[in-house]
This record gives structure tokens, sequence and C-alpha cells, in this order.
């Protein structure tokens, strides 16, 4: 798997905003798990920056965080 130039990037800050959503939420990756359908362990692994993520994940956390998915990509 690529970890650098613009896919690791942007793994990078999706990962960064999961884990600072979440947790501003108070949420335990396994809450977040259920409000968007996902396993704790790839919660965990999102977090982590170790996997691609497909679009329709990047959606159900938006949906999930109430956001606009595009903003689980900026740099804070």
């Amino acid at each position: 798997m690529e970890t650098g130039g613009e896919s690791g990037r942007l793994r990078s800050y999706l990962a960064a905003n999961v884990r600072r959503l979440r947790k501003a939420r108070g949420w335990s990756q396994e809450v977040l798990g259920d409000a968007a359908d996902l396993h704790r362990t790839q919660v965990g692994a999102i977090e982590r920056a170790e996997k691609d993520v497909r679009i329709s994940t990047v959606e159900k956390l938006g949906a999930a965080f109430d956001v606009a998915p595009q903003e689980l990509f900026g740099s804070e």
C-alpha cells in the first residue's frame, strides 16, 4: 500500500479528523462504529491511517458526525 504522496496525506487527514471528532463527542470506537454501521476494528484502522477507505465509508462517517464528507479531509 502506498503510504506517501497525496493518497497518504489524505489518509492522514481523514485519520486525524475522525479521531478528533470522535473524541470531541466522547465516543468510543465502538460507538462510532455503531453510528456509522462499521466494525470498531475498521474505525481503529481508519484512525491509524492503515487502510484505504471507500467513498461510501467516508459518507457513513460524515453522516455519523453530521458533517459533510469532504470536511473529514480538511487539515486543521
